[in-house]
């Protein structure tokens, strides 16, 4: 495919960005150093699988569900489209929204800019107030065969629901769902998606490196 323009859309891991609270923070540290006689530069990480831009598999709200390694590979690669929504602090996408937002017809795959993708000038700091898909928005996707959903923040749903009604109506559907996408210079509309996560048997989810080119 000859691409004119490809952006990644990935945050940038680090010691310093902020994850889920409760989760556990980025660690990177050197086990061996060229510097320090050493054979080779080796590093060792730690974090969790939910940490910056991660995809979640059903396995994290069903037990027993399939994990990251069993995705649809052909859910992972193909067109998308990039909706914007001007929301207000708290505000989420709920049906109405995606009803006139004017989406084509029997599309796959869909990722949300929303008011969120400003929160990633300041990564250090996790934001409770970031706008998410509501229930009813995510009846409508898996309604219309959407195999896949993005959103510029750290997760599809409102900060502490109660009960995770917009992760089970989509996980239990077998749609992927990716989370904490970096989406400020991107402008609404079609573009290629690639967005791979890292093959670990079982896991309710890993992180991502995501591109769109068009």
């Amino acid at each position: 495919m000859d691409f004119r323009e490809i952006y990644d859309v990935s945050v940038i891991l680090n010691s310093r960005l902020a994850v889920w609270p409760g989760d556990p923070a980025p660690e990177f540290r050197q086990l061996s150093t060229l510097a320090e006689g050493a054979e080779a530069n080796v590093s060792l990480l730690h974090f969790g699988a939910h940490t910056g831009t991660h995809m979640d598999a059903p396995r994290h709200f069903i037990e027993g569900a399939n994990g990251v390694d069993k995705f649809p590979l052909e859910a992972l690669v193909g067109t998308a489209y990039v909706l914007e929504f001007d929301l207000k602090p708290g505000e989420h996408i709920q049906a109405a929204h995606l009803e006139q937002a004017g989406l084509p017809e029997k599309v796959e795959r869909v990722l949300f800019k929303t008011n969120n993708s400003n929160l990633w000038a300041n990564p250090e700091v996790f934001h409770e107030n970031y706008s998410a898909l509501a229930p009813d928005g995510a009846e409508w996707l898996v309604e219309r065969g959407v195999k896949l959903v993005g959103i510029d923040y750290l997760s599809i749903e409102r900060f502490k629901p109660g009960v995770y009604q917009t992760h089970h109506i989509l996980l239990s559907q077998q749609v992927v769902v990716v989370e904490g996408l970096d989406l400020r210079q991107i402008e609404p509309g079609e573009y290629t998606l690639m967005a791979l996560p890292l093959k670990i048997q079982d896991a309710d989810g890993a992180p991502a490196r995501v591109l769109l080119a068009r």
